[in-house]
């Protein structure tokens, strides 16, 4: 017998706690049954100060974030690091971006509580060092913290380019 998978309000809150207490300001909660999966579902809740160091993955595992609640930007960047396109996904802007395989990227939070559901081809892969931008600052540094205020800056104060 086929049945609903039910995704209950009280799991979206948890996600939502943990990611306002962790270190790395954020959580993600798998609705994919297991990692093997050919398709990969989430939600990736970020908070302000939550760092995603800019990375690529393979030129044929593109990734969809459709923004679900408050307030987030993607950046795609060129090989030197420079912001090429931004995307803010919130209320007075876009609801949903692709970032296409093989392009350096990141997301963050512009408001508290930002809830993204993301669509990628699986299996899981874990990211690994040399799907890091070489020029972007490593997770939990000094740099990192100055690099994610001058993108909410330019977010801020420019008009994104599309």
């Amino acid at each position: 017998m086929h049945r609903l998978r039910l995704l209950h309000a009280a799991s979206l809150e948890e996600a939502l706690a943990t990611s306002r207490k962790s270190a790395r300001r954020r959580a993600n909660f798998n609705v994919h049954p297991t990692l093997d999966d050919p398709i990969q579902r989430m939600l990736n809740i970020f908070q302000p100060g939550s760092y995603v160091r800019p990375h690529r993955h393979d030129p044929d595992r593109f990734e969809l974030f459709i923004r679900l609640a408050g307030e987030a930007s993607a950046v795609i960047f060129d090989e030197s690091g420079r912001p090429t396109q931004w995307a803010v996904l919130g209320p007075r802007g876009d609801w949903a971006v692709e970032v296409p395989g093989g392009a350096w990227h990141t997301v963050f939070a512009l408001a508290p509580d930002a809830v993204l559901f993301e669509v990628k081809p699986g299996p899981y892969r874990p990211l690994v060092e040399k799907d890091f931008a070489p020029w972007a600052p490593q997770e939990g540094t000094p740099e990192a913290a100055e690099v994610l205020k001058s993108w909410e800056l330019r977010v801020r104060t420019n008009a994104p380019t599309r």
